[in-house]
């Protein structure tokens, strides 16, 4: 079985158990084109250019996952020393759910500050489907947001967290990711820091 072939049955058992597109995005860490695609394959047409990125193998193992939010916090601040000579962290770690969540954890929990969890309109079940805080965790108005994903895709989701970061009062300065599929330096007007960054050759 080819990973395309693997990538279909996976996207269509997530649909069967009840998964959103977005969810099934999440998972795959797929656009919502290429979900589409893989969930309904039209006749004459082309798989959209994306990478799939499984790094299970890490976000299976506490102990790796730990490993991974410490390399992003110290990137940081080599970065911060480089920059201005100073690393001074946010008040608050947003994590987008659901894969930025652990790492945000992780990096909240070492530094000593304020934890938010960001839950993606494309995970709405509603029929206007927006984004939101989860209640449980801090508030945002008045904060200096780092924001926390594992992969960006096209950036739509993170330019809909920090459009909401904004209109609830809080300054995001930077978003981390573990993998930037598209190469993009900045969303919005916002840094984009990533470990690793998946370059398409031709």
């Amino acid at each position: 079985m080819s990973a395309l072939e693997e990538l279909i049955m996976k996207a269509k058992a997530l649909r069967a158990e009840g998964h959103t597109p977005g969810q099934i995005s999440d998972e795959l860490g797929l656009s919502m084109e290429t979900v589409t695609w893989l969930l309904t394959q039209p006749k004459d047409t082309e798989a959209p250019k994306d990478v799939h990125i499984d790094w299970t193998t890490v976000g299976s193992h506490g102990v790796l996952l730990c490993d991974m939010a410490m390399m992003m916090l110290k990137r940081f601040f080599y970065l911060a020393e480089e920059v201005q000579g100073d690393a001074h962290l946010p008040d608050t770690v947003v994590g987008i759910a659901p894969s930025g969540v652990p790492l945000a954890t992780l990096i909240a929990a070492e530094e000593g500050l304020k934890l938010a969890v960001y839950l993606p309109a494309k995970h709405s079940q509603s029929e206007t489907a927006t984004g939101s805080l989860a209640g449980t965790f801090a508030a945002i108005t008045g904060q200096r947001c780092i924001v926390i994903d594992d992969v960006v895709t096209t950036g739509t989701t993170l330019i809909e967290a920090l459009q909401f970061l904004r209109r609830h009062g809080a300054t995001p300065v930077a978003v981390w990711s573990l993998f930037d599929k598209q190469g993009i330096r900045e969303v919005d007007g916002v840094p984009i820091h990533s470990l690793f960054v998946v370059s398409r050759l031709g």
